[in-house]
């Protein structure tokens, strides 16, 4: 090996050495462990509570005069369903560590992975989108409100603030469902795309998409543009009587430059640690928020396995919006630490 080589390596070696000692990167692998045994945790605690309920999807099959009770336990046996809960649990963990098999949807006689991954983007379309619209309306008008406080602009902020929060999900998309029936056609409900979608170029099919999702984000973002726009409101009020405030507008720094450069920057970590809790709760609006507004995503897939009784289609969509979480949780733990470098990564296990 002639030096040239043996330099690339010994500098390849000692890149790979540095990464894998590095704090973020210790930091992600024990993160990675523990939502490994925290899935495992959710997973087992899902299927037993579901095997709870009473009945399966085998016992709807029964109800009906043309299916023969043979063909009944030749379902039964097909699925695993004759097997004890214990051993199915097991069996159906066995085949996604060693096949990544989420097992057979019953209702769809499809691969459960196949549909599970259909449904995704549209629902990370939908809580991303809010999740941005959420942060670019509540951070601003939180920042106003702080700045005038106790004026006329604040008082307003914090009524539509205790509105907003005071609002269900499901009553928030009840009544966008009648604003857009009372303004219709203006704005779609009811899917993802419009029926002449494929005939669109890709500008206007985007366009398509983005014109569907305006009501879906709006019904998912008001309660939590409202709770944020609070909690913004709040952080920025404690650091504006900050004593290292009162220095920057001694010195004559202007306004401006105090609170966005000085305060801002102080406030908006808490902020950020929300960042994960915002996701889930936007996971779990969109649950409401895809039933009502008919958007063919995780949500609404979920929730008719669960009336169906689909178990293998309902556990796969708990793990991977558990996956989702942990996802989101670990981001905004990454993004704490960019945004503020003093903080050290092992504090905020």
């Amino acid at each position: 090996m002639n030096t040239t080589s043996r330099s690339y390596w010994e500098t390849s070696l000692d890149w790979l050495q540095r990464l894998v000692t590095s704090d973020n990167f210790l930091f992600i692998l024990k993160r990675i462990l523990q939502a490994l045994l925290t899935v495992l945790l959710a997973s087992a605690l899902s299927f037993f509570i579901i095997k709870l309920s009473p009945g399966d999807y085998i016992d709807t099959l029964r109800q009906n005069p043309k299916i023969s009770p043979e063909r009944i336990e030749e379902l039964r046996r097909q699925f695993g369903l004759d097997k004890s809960n214990i051993e199915q649990y097991l069996l159906w963990l066995r085949n996604i560590v060693t096949r990544g098999d989420f097992g057979t949807s019953f209702v769809y006689q499809r691969s459960v992975a196949s549909l599970i991954w259909e449904r995704i983007p549209a629902t990370l379309l939908l809580a991303i989108s809010s999740l941005i619209a959420t942060w670019a309306i509540a951070i601003p008008l939180g920042i106003i409100a702080a700045v005038n406080q106790n004026r006329l602009a604040d008082r307003v902020l914090q009524v539509i603030s205790y509105v907003g929060q005071g609002f269900p999900s499901f009553i928030t998309a009840l009544l966008l469902l009648i604003f857009a029936q009372i303004t219709s056609p203006i704005f779609p409900v009811g899917g993802m795309t419009s029926i002449n979608h494929d005939e669109l170029s890709f500008f206007g099919k985007a366009l398509d998409i983005t014109w569907h999702m305006i009501l879906p984000t709006v019904a998912l973002s008001i309660t939590s543009f409202a709770g944020l726009q609070r909690i913004a409101r709040g952080q920025l009020l404690d650091v504006l009587r900050q004593d290292y405030i009162r220095t920057a507008r001694a010195k004559g720094l202007p306004e401006n430059v105090v609170i966005y450069v000085h305060a801002l920057r102080n406030a908006i970590n808490p902020l950020i640690t929300l960042l994960g809790f915002e996701l889930s709760n936007l996971l779990a609006g969109a649950f409401i928020t895809e039933f009502f507004f008919n958007w063919p995503g995780l949500g609404r897939l979920t929730l008719q396995a669960v009336n169906a009784k689909d178990l293998y289609l309902v556990m796969a969509s708990l793990v991977m919006s558990a996956i989702l979480l942990i996802i989101g949780n670990l981001v905004a733990d990454l993004l704490l630490k960019f945004a503020d470098p003093r903080i050290r990564l092992e504090n905020l296990n």
